[in-house]
């Protein structure tokens, strides 16, 4: 984050001139084996873990074990994550490589082929995990008090792994939705946690490369403060995820668009 004092206004214009905490963008350049596959710009935090995430959700790895090291390396110019995969891993990841300039709005940018932005993706229809609605409404809420990035700045997402009783048990802030994402994965399999015992709340919208993220973390809820895209909402009934977002004037109901089994409807009073 970074402290600065904004111009003086423009006259007739209703502001102040107190100062204000901006947060921090970097270029950070993935490179594996020697070579840089992407270049995000991210919030500068948490990078190690946003590069197993980003490692797993694009399949060149399945466990943490399959990155033999891990360096993250200062850049005149940004940040470099160094990883050196294992023989296997490498030779998989070659089979799927793609060279991309992704900022933070995009997460589908400079791949190259149609066939790669709706790649297969991992069913995970079979998974047991359920949740109930009020569990993932006081989730939602419990969130809004968990984001301090957030509320110094004003211009960050989160995204966060919720247990099946709505208490959240890892949060990840970044200027990008699919950095934030990405760094929870990766934070999930640091620590050892299965994606597949818990649901995912993001506060963006959810597009169709957020599904892709989540199927292959393999995560069986997906919630959302905003709608997700029609996409979205097909890949997700093919990935067997649950999709749901919060609803209505007071964000205080649920929608759920896929997959609505793993979904457990309860009265207020049942909690």
């Amino acid at each position: 984050m970074r402290d600065v004092t904004p111009p003086s206004p423009a006259r007739d214009v209703a502001t102040s001139n107190g100062r204000r905490t901006l947060a921090e963008e970097i270029a950070v350049a993935l490179t594996y084996q020697g070579s840089t596959h992407a270049v995000m710009m991210a919030s500068p935090t948490d990078l190690e873990e946003f590069a197993i995430g980003f490692s797993l959700s694009e399949g060149f790895i399945t466990k943490t074990t399959d990155i033999e090291s891990l360096e993250i390396l200062p850049h005149p110019h940004g940040i470099e994550a160094r990883l050196w995969l294992t023989a296997p891993r490498a030779a998989a990841m070659a089979a799927r490589r793609r060279k991309m300039i992704g900022p933070v709005g995009c997460g589908l940018c400079g791949i190259d082929s149609l066939d790669a932005a709706l790649r297969p993706l991992p069913n995970r229809s079979a998974t047991a995990f359920m949740v109930s609605d009020r569990a993932l409404l006081r989730a939602a809420l419990a969130l809004r008090g968990m984001q301090p990035l957030q509320d110094a700045t004003r211009a960050v997402h989160a995204a966060a792994f919720i247990a099946p009783e709505g208490q959240i048990l890892c949060l990840r802030e970044d200027v990008g939705r699919h950095n934030a994402l990405d760094k929870l994965i990766g934070a999930l399999l640091d620590a050892g946690t299965d994606p597949a015992n818990g649901a995912i709340m993001m506060t963006s919208r959810l597009s169709v490369d957020m599904i892709q993220k989540t199927a292959m973390a393999g995560t069986p809820v997906l919630c959302a403060v905003s709608a997700p895209t029609a996409l979205a909402v097909e890949q997700a009934a093919r990935a067997g995820i649950t999709l749901a977002c919060l609803a209505g004037p007071e964000k205080n109901r649920l929608d759920v668009f896929s997959c609505a089994r793993r979904i457990i409807t309860k009265a207020p009073d049942e909690d």
